[in-house]
Order: structure tokens, then sequence, then C-alpha cells
């Protein structure tokens, strides 16, 4: 069983098998492509960016011109110039969000799962206690507590997403428990960290990567809706939420588009493409599709 699980999902073929099935889906192909060229701009955003972020550089407000790209925002900073640093700031919240509470989430699973009784139960309790309440009012909350700023958003959106991916977990190895291979390795007297870390953790990867698209997309909008309520990135560090934020007033939703349309496009293209690679993966990685 072991040697069928290794080839199937981990070895050669099976990586080839996952990736052709992932190019059938022509959206998701597109989707990763559109998502790697944003990350590149975002990441060389110091190098490409045509001015600085912060500084003010032509007049307030103006619309775009062969200078301005995407015009200058209500202070006369460049408007292209805040939307590539504010990719970056957004890609970070949600890469770093998804990191954190992927980690706690697998190694709470992996444990709860796989010692079972009192210290499942623990683990378990205080996962529904957590999912119980509602998620963007839980957010909310722990955002008005701490103080707003990038690093304690990312904390806070990955301590507070991390129970999906443990009752993932969790679920994956009840069912490894009881296959031949890993009772083998316990008979055979096999270190539990060996088990847990070298037999059940890689074949709960499929699955943990395709939720973790899902954590992903969901953290770059909960760091746009905090930071467009002020309670997330403060300026005048860019992030696509307060640059949304700048946008409130129905003169400039009306009359000046160019603050407000680029990053509310980018907010939901990510998104997009993000959903659409998470679907993809999971279609690739099932043997049932």
């Amino acid at each position: 069983m072991k040697k069928i699980l290794e080839e199937n999902l981990y070895g050669q073929s099976g990586w080839r098998m996952i990736i052709k099935r992932f190019k059938k889906h022509k959206l998701a192909v597109v989707s990763l492509w559109f998502l790697c060229i944003v990350v590149v701009l975002a990441i060389f955003a110091p190098v490409i960016a045509p001015y600085d972020p912060n500084k003010v550089t032509g007049s307030f407000g103006r619309p775009p011109t062969l200078e301005h790209w995407l015009g200058t925002d209500q202070i006369g900073r460049d408007m292209l110039s805040r939307l590539l640093y504010a990719t970056r700031c957004s890609l970070l919240v949600g890469f770093a969000a998804t990191i954190i509470s992927t980690i706690i989430g697998v190694i709470l699973g992996l444990v709860s799962g796989y010692f079972g009784g009192f210290v499942d139960n623990i683990i378990m309790r205080i996962t529904d206690t957590i999912m119980s309440f509602p998620y963007i009012l839980l957010v909310l909350v722990a955002a008005a507590i701490f103080e707003p700023g990038l690093w304690n958003i990312i904390l806070i959106l990955g301590l507070v997403d991390w129970p999906g991916v443990a009752r993932l977990v969790r679920g994956s190895v009840l069912s490894l428990r009881e296959t031949d291979f890993i009772k083998g390795d316990m008979v055979a007297g096999m270190p539990r960290r060996y088990i847990l870390f070298s037999e059940i953790l890689p074949n709960t990867i499929a699955p943990v990567l395709v939720y973790a698209t899902t954590v992903f997309a969901i953290s770059i909008l909960d760091e746009a809706a905090l930071s467009f309520l002020g309670m997330g990135v403060q300026p005048p560090t860019a992030s696509l939420g307060n640059i949304l934020n700048g946008a409130e007033s129905i003169t400039i939703l009306t009359s000046k588009f160019w603050l407000w349309i680029p990053a509310g496009l980018i907010v939901i293209l990510l998104v997009i493409s993000i959903n659409f690679i998470g679907d993809a993966l999971r279609d690739a990685v099932d043997p049932t599709a």
C-alpha cells in the first residue's frame, strides 16, 4: 500500500500525471501564469516602480498620463508605484499567513489524529471553539485588540486560519493510521517521529496544498477588508486595502476611477486566479478524477 501511494502521488510518474491533469484546466494554467507574473512584478517592485511610492511626484489627483501611467493620488503620489508595492504587501500577508496557519494546522492535525484519546479531544475542542465563532467577527475583534500593522495582521490571520487545516490533516491521519504499512511500522518499533513526518505527512501534502490555496485567497481578501476599514496595514505603507480606502467618497468613485479600479481589479484577479489554481490542483491530485 505504501509503495502504491508513493508511486501514485510522489513518484516521478505520479507527478507527471498530476501536471498532465493540471494542464487540462486551461483557466488554471492561465491563472498560474498570471500569478507568476504578478509575483515577479511584486518582488521586483523596487526596481520596476518608476517613483518612490511615498514621494509626492505630481499634481494632486492627476489622471493617467505618459508621465504617470495610472495617475496620482490625492496627495500627488504615483499610483503605479503604489500599486506595485501594495500588491507586494498584500501577497506577503497572504503567503505568510498561509504558511503560519498551515504549519500550525499540520502539526496539530498530525498529533491529534495519530495519538487520539485525550490529546485528540483537547485539540479538537479548541478547534471547534475557534470555528464556532463567525470568522470575520473573530478577525475583526482580534484586529481591534492588537495594534494595526503589517506583522500583526499576518499573525492574526495565521492564528485564525489553522483549524480548517488541522481538521483536514486529522481526517487524513485517521485514515492512514489504519493502513497496513503504518501498522507495520508500528509493529517494527519505528520511532513516532519517523512515522509521523516520513510516512504519514507526505501522504497528506496533496490535500493540504489544495486547502492552502483557499487560505491564501481568503487572507488576501481579509487584508484588503481590514486595511479598507483602517484596521490593517497603515499608511504610508501601501496595500491594496488602504488604496481602496482612499476611494470612499462619491466624487472619487465617479470621477477618479484610477484611484480605485486598478487596485480592485488586482484583488479580484488574484483571488479568482488562486481559486482556479486550487480547483485544478484538487482535480489533479484526486485519483478518482
